[in-house]
């Protein structure tokens, strides 16, 4: 078991352990993959993300979900009850400070307890970062015209077969043995 800086035990992430990390992706709280849902983040992984984002320069909460929204390509926002408690946690263990700035918004900076935690658990960033930049090639790939196009024309010849009247058994296992062929034409391709 491994001990954060404040003496609580945890397993895995070096000081960020019980402090779940999930926002609001297309699938709700868990990232919405084509395969299912599954989850954008494991335990830990916002508050080392946040923390990571907050050593490369002073931001806002808002500043930080519009970061991380980019960084997956729009396949993926943390909400507003993510981010912010968790910028006021990372305050508490001393890993980050609020500086007061106009208009009374908070902005949060990386302490250099912070910044030595980002460091520890670089290969763990590296992780979640290439998974935020696999859900945006993901999303990229997703909205390219042919594809769009493809996909509208599939959807048009599904609903036209099935609106003819109610489908026999043969006419659904014909329909479903082109879809599994061509799901496998994909994936091989």
């Amino acid at each position: 078991m491994q001990r954060d800086h404040m003496g609580r035990g945890g397993h895995g992430h070096g000081g960020f352990e019980g402090f779940g990390g999930h926002g609001r992706g297309r699938g709700g709280r868990e990232w919405q993959s084509e395969g299912g849902r599954e989850r954008m983040f494991e335990q830990g992984d916002v508050k080392l993300l946040v923390l990571s984002l907050l050593r490369e320069r002073p931001h806002h909460g808002y500043e930080i979900i519009k970061e991380i929204q980019e960084l997956a390509g729009g396949e993926y926002s943390p909400s507003p009850g993510v981010i912010y408690p968790t910028l006021t946690l990372l305050e508490e263990m001393g890993l980050a400070e609020a500086l007061e700035v106009q208009g009374g918004k908070k902005q949060y900076r990386s302490t250099s307890a912070g910044d030595a935690q980002v460091e520890e658990q670089r290969a763990t960033l590296e992780r979640i970062r290439a998974r935020l930049g696999s859900a945006g090639t993901l999303a990229h790939a997703r909205h390219a015209p042919e594809l769009q196009r493809s996909m509208q024309n599939f959807k048009m010849a599904l609903r036209l077969r099935l609106s003819q009247g109610e489908p026999d058994a043969e006419t659904l296992r014909r329909v479903a043995d082109i879809i599994d062929r061509a799901a496998v034409d994909i994936e091989r391709s």
